[in-house]
């Protein structure tokens, strides 16, 4: 698919895995990638890959990726046309994407004025109700302390409680008691005002129990919006997504449609013309209810990527550069196919309430084969900074059916290691594993009536001892002991540095259990 017309070159806002993969796919399209950083991520991945890079300064977000002004200067400065901004970070920001287009510049997303009308969940609602998409019960605006205690005694508790702005759970509790609400609503607006500088808070009726499915949908500058159908996203820890997965294992054709209809409608009514995702919960009776709408590429898009065969990132170059939907998507039978699930990769140790990390990544392996996509930001001997979120990479697997795929992906975790910091990919493979999962028995508080797949072992072995039976079997395989080498292992010789790169064929668990 051609993007017309042609972007030269391309601003990257972002960092780490998602700035890897849109400069993947600018380089796919023969179109070159600037990279922005801060000082602690000058030897950052993506600034490595890029063609072209700028120092922003600073160490804190807020000093680098998060100054409007700096990363502007750096488009003008190396004579980039367009501005990608990946997800988080100033993805979102409708002063952003103005502010890029005054510039004279293309912002790679959605218009300004969508933005506003989707991006807070007060208008957000208010749009879909005028377009006809089914709300939970609560209320779109801030009556006010005592206001919002009354709404949520009349529609009944439990109840959620949720700031206005924003979103990935901050600011957002359950309450189930009414006597508890009034802390509840003075603890959101706490929380809600630290992280978005906006205290606003909204109430609805919880859901309960309930599933977290999600239509990615795409809109061109000409009036047209399809969707690409839905993922599932119920397998969260904190209102943050763990596990994702395309297609739902409980979205029925009939669904499907009646959800899609919804997400292109409210895309419609707002003129938008990006990617975007219009997020649901859904109960166990099949009614679905909207929550939000996330104004950017989501993290779990590889997921849809694998099963409809477009590449989203192709595809928002394309509108961006004014190009028409029918053009990029003519002929292509959308149909989701097979399975697809995604396990986000973080520094974080799960056993210890998920207390983020940073360090010295001494080993890094990530799986291959057939079915096997990784986007990943990092490499054996970076220094992962403590300025960032903890996501280091997404291991995402296809299959021709579910089960196949979640086989799939519990052996890639078994031969996935980033040794030298706490990760969660244990963590990940005992919930892949786990007969819930499995039979696709999932709802959003799986993982809190679960705690004992975040506790894990007592009892394992640290990094250097991992590292140095990976390092064994990789001698004994290049030197022709042992079982049989894989396809390529130990071809050129026993050395120690050849050692290091033949494991492909390494099970960490095999190692050590």
């Amino acid at each position: 698919m051609a993007v017309s017309p042609l972007f030269r070159r391309v601003l990257v806002a972002n960092r780490g895995e998602i700035a890897l993969r849109v400069m993947r796919g600018l380089r796919e399209l023969g179109i070159e990638s600037v990279a922005v950083h801060s000082d602690a991520d000058a030897k950052c991945a993506h600034v490595l890959a890029a063609d072209h890079a700028v120092a922003l300064g600073g160490n804190t977000a807020a000093e680098s990726y998060l100054d409007i002004e700096k990363v502007l200067a750096a488009a003008a400065e190396t004579g980039a046309e367009a501005i990608h901004p990946g997800y988080g970070f100033l993805s979102e920001n409708s002063a952003f994407a103005r502010a890029v287009k005054e510039a004279g510049l293309v912002f790679v997303g959605p218009n300004a004025a969508a933005m506003d009308r989707l991006g807070g969940k007060k208008a957000a609602r208010e749009e879909a109700v005028a377009a006809g998409v089914p709300v939970i019960p609560g209320t779109e605006q801030d009556l006010g302390d005592d206001g919002l205690i009354a709404v949520a005694k009349e529609i009944g508790m439990p109840v959620m409680v949720k700031a206005s702005a924003g979103g990935g759970g901050r600011g957002m509790r359950r309450v189930e008691r009414e006597e508890d609400l009034a802390e509840a609503i003075a603890a959101g607006r706490r929380e809600a005002k630290e992280s978005f500088g906006d205290d606003r808070m909204i109430v609805e009726r919880a859901v309960f129990p309930a599933r977290h499915i999600e239509i990615q949908f795409i809109a061109d500058q000409h009036g047209h919006a399809v969707s690409l159908h839905e993922r599932e996203c119920s397998v969260q820890r904190r209102h943050q997504k763990v596990l994702e997965e395309a297609p739902s294992a409980v979205v029925g054709d009939a669904l499907r449609n009646k959800m899609g209809d919804a997400a292109v409608a409210l895309a419609k009514r707002v003129g938008y013309d990006n990617a975007g995702t219009c997020e649901f919960l859904v109960d166990d009776a099949g009614n679905f209810y909207f929550l939000e709408v996330n104004t950017r590429l989501q993290v779990e898009h590889p997921v849809t990527e694998f099963v409809t065969g477009v590449d989203l990132v192709h595809l928002q170059l394309h509108v961006a550069a004014g190009g028409k939907l029918e053009e990029a998507l003519a002929g292509k039978d959308l149909t989701p196919r097979g399975h697809s699930i995604e396990a986000r990769i973080c520094a974080e140790s799960p056993e210890q309430g998920y207390i983020p990390a940073a360090g010295v990544l001494e080993l890094v392996h990530e799986p291959s084969g057939p079915g096997i996509r990784v986007d990943s930001g990092v490499y054996s001997g970076w220094e992962v900074p403590p300025f960032y979120d903890s996501m280091l990479a997404k291991l995402v697997v296809w299959g021709p059916d579910r089960a196949t795929a979640c086989e799939r992906l519990s052996e890639a975790l078994k031969n996935t290691a980033y040794l030298g910091i706490p990760t969660n990919v244990d963590f990940l493979r005992r919930v892949v594993d786990d007969e819930a999962f499995r039979t696709a028995a999932i709802h959003t508080d799986m993982l809190a009536k679960r705690p004992e797949l975040a506790e894990g072992p007592q009892d394992t072995p640290d990094d250097h001892a991992l590292a140095a039976a990976v390092l064994c079997q990789a001698l004994q395989r290049s030197s022709g002991g042992g079982s049989s080498s894989p396809s390529g292992a130990g071809a050129s010789g026993a050395g120690s540095t050849q050692a290091w790169q033949d494991l492909s064929g390494f099970r960490l668990f095999e190692v050590t259990r």
